[in-house]
Formats: structure tokens, sequence, C-alpha cells
């Protein structure tokens, strides 16, 4: 069943590729469900584990694109939708900074970490975004 249920999501990003982006998304989205309802059904903790997230920063990469194709385009969604997928990638990015300084890569981490906290200009009250800034005061 989980498989299926991932196999429907790749099937709503292969429509989103072939232009079919409403149909694509709207599968994507029903492929996430299907697999968070598996995932329940089975015990897992839906807090805890998030299988959908995975794939959280294409569909918002997608929707943007979507949004700047229609008719009467709307840029300022658009760009919700685009910070959004670049929150994922902060994200990332902690992660893997947090991990070259256990290593002893400071200065890695600092030069991979920075210039993605840079690219903010809003809600550096949010909690990714502090602690962000609170592993770089670490970094030399």
């Amino acid at each position: 069943m989980l498989q299926l249920t991932r196999c429907t999501a790749i099937q709503g990003w292969v429509l989103v590729q072939r232009g079919q982006g409403h149909e694509g998304i709207a599968q994507i989205r029903q492929g996430l469900d299907a697999q968070r309802a598996a995932r329940a059904g089975r015990g897992f903790n839906s807090g805890n584990y998030h299988w959908g997230a995975v794939y959280e920063a294409e569909i918002y990469r997608l929707k943007g694109e979507l949004l700047l194709q229609q008719a009467l385009p709307d840029a300022a969604q658009a760009e919700v939708c685009f910070q959004q997928a670049k929150s994922w990638e902060l994200r990332a990015a902690m992660s893997l900074s947090r991990l070259w300084q256990r290593q002893g890569k400071s200065r890695g981490a600092r030069a991979l970490l920075a210039p993605i906290y840079g690219w903010f200009t809003e809600g550096f009250d949010t909690p990714d975004l502090q602690e962000a800034k609170v592993l770089l005061d670490e970094l030399p």
C-alpha cells in the first residue's frame, strides 16, 4: 500500500512535467494524503514522521510556477510559494552545517549556511531562521 501511494505522488509530478499542472498537483496531494493515512493505520506517529515533507518544497515550487503561467499571473502568491520552498533548503543546510560543525569543518558549514540565511529578507521571528542565526553565531 505504501509503495502505491508513493507512485500516485510520482505520477502527479510527471503530469506537472507534461504541462498538466493543476491535475498533477492534485494527484501529488492525493498520494501524500494516502501516504499519511497508510502510515497512521500502521501505528506511525504522523507528528514525528511526515513522508510528504520530502516533496513539500517541490510542491511549493510547482505551485509558484503555475501561478505565474495563469492568464493573469499572481506574482505575489508565486513569491510566497518560492519562499516556502527556500525554507526547506534552509533546513537541509542547517542539518549539513551541524554535521560539518561536529566534524570540525566549521568554516565550510558557515560558507554553506550564511548565503542561504542571507537570502531571506523577512520572517526572522520564525523558528527556522532563529535556529539558523544561533548556528551561524556558533560558527567561526
